[in-house]
């Protein structure tokens, strides 16, 4: 279905979650976020980042560690409560809350009672209006008090890490779960009301083959997955140490993977789901494909989604606040963030301050990710001419005026295309995930 073109894959490249990305970030005042929540109006979102999990798997490059060390959680949790009061202080009157996210590491490492506080909290500090709330699951460590929680808090949106149902992969992943596990905590979800639940799932795992994958696939859409989203697994020892206890030899090849992707989306589309993007499927009636089809689609730190806002605040160690002019991320070390935010302080450290070129090209890398084409302004139609020759050439994009497209079967080599505009990409020796 797609035409291979190893050479245009072979550099890695971003995921584009925001642009500039987190690693082109650098040292920025504190005092930069607190003007921009104070600036914030109108609708906001929020993010939650739970940085632990009940076990470790050997792929992950979340910033999560195990929940074992019952000090520790309390701790952070408490400052966490600390930042949400800091952060509500700062926000005018006229800002209201309109989605929040949980995510992690996994948000049920903690207790259901912690994380009922913390949707309290949340309720009693922030101006919440008509809220859409989400949260990501480990099925390893649901319940049905987990299920309980899920429908007090009023939660209509879960993803659940699958990655894949082929055990001999869970294995070697460090990410062992039961088919049982899985469809226990999907009815536990349902009864809770959430009637938007999303699938992760990986390929180019370790020892996976095609067949593996068609079988996870046909699994998830038996399941009843509303939503599914389909990562390619990046394989980067030298930037995430506990990668190293998989076995590179046993990773599928270049060419393996592509056809994968392949597999994926052309399973997935016959089968009633709409493609979002280059790596998520949704079914039609689910609000992902339904912002997709209304050409409403957006990408943020979360990956692609439906929040039509500008301003998304994010609370935890890590995690990553944006504004149309400032990108913030808040201190990655544990211990750091837990001493600044327990003060009242906000604990951003590193990001950007977005000038007017960076939103263009930022714009014109989100539209080509969630549409699929964007009108370039002169300035960068100008200087991205000759990069785009080779796809041009190769008929996986065209010109349309000053309207830059990916045809059909460019789809593939989305990011590696999105790259083409991205002026750090061209001083920057950081290594990427695959493009594919």
């Amino acid at each position: 279905m797609w035409p291979y073109h190893p050479e245009l894959l072979e550099t890695p490249v971003p995921r584009y979650t925001s642009y500039p990305t987190a690693v082109d970030f650098g040292e920025l005042p504190t005092a930069a976020l607190t003007h921009a929540i104070e600036g914030a109006s109108g609708d906001i979102s929020l993010y939650l980042h739970i940085p632990f999990c009940e076990s470790i798997c050997h792929y992950c490059g979340c910033n999560t560690g195990k929940a074992n060390r019952k000090q520790r959680v309390e701790s952070y949790l408490a400052a966490l409560h600390t930042e949400i009061e800091t952060v509500a202080s700062l926000l005018p009157r006229d800002a209201r809350v309109r989605r929040i996210a949980f995510g992690g590491g996994s948000p049920n490492a903690i207790e259901p009672s912690q994380f009922i506080a913390l949707v309290d909290a949340l309720g009693r500090n922030f101006w919440l209006g008509d809220c859409e709330w989400s949260i990501e699951l480990d099925p390893r460590s649901m319940s049905s008090v987990w299920g309980e929680a899920v429908a007090e808090a009023g939660i209509t949106r879960a993803s659940m890490g699958v990655q894949t149902f082929a055990a001999h992969c869970q294995k070697a992943i460090g990410r062992e779960q039961s088919d049982a596990m899985i469809c226990r905590s999907i009815d536990w979800l349902r009864d809770a009301g959430v009637t938007s639940l999303n699938f992760d799932l990986m390929y180019g795992l370790p020892h996976q083959s095609a067949d593996d994958l068609a079988d996870s696939l046909e699994y998830t859409k038996l399941l009843g997955a509303d939503r599914i989203a389909v990562f390619g697994y990046a394989h980067v020892p030298h930037l995430i140490a506990r990668q190293r206890i998989i076995d590179a030899g046993a990773l599928p090849d270049a060419k393996a993977r592509f056809d994968m992707a392949a597999m994926a989306h052309e399973f997935l589309t016959n089968e009633g789901y709409d493609a979002i993007g280059f790596d998520h499927f949704a079914l039609p009636r689910d609000p992902m494909a339904i912002a997709t089809q209304s050409g409403r689609l957006r990408r943020n730190f979360q990956g692609f989604s439906d929040d039509p806002g500008e301003v998304l605040i994010g609370l935890g160690a890590s995690a990553i606040s944006g504004f149309p002019h400032l990108i913030a991320q808040n201190e990655k070390n544990n211990g750091r963030y837990r001493m600044k935010a327990s003060q009242g302080m906000l604990t951003s450290s590193v990001g950007v301050v977005r000038n007017r070129e960076d939103q263009m090209r930022g714009k014109v890398i989100e539209d080509l990710l969630c549409k699929g084409f964007a009108t370039l302004p002169p300035c960068i139609y100008a200087s991205c001419g000759i990069k785009l020759d080779r796809f041009i050439g190769r008929s996986l994009a065209r010109f349309d005026g000053m309207t830059f497209v990916i045809q059909p079967a460019g789809l593939p080599y989305a990011r590696a295309i999105a790259a083409q505009f991205d002026q750090f990409r061209e001083v920057s020796q950081r290594r990427f995930s695959s493009a594919i």
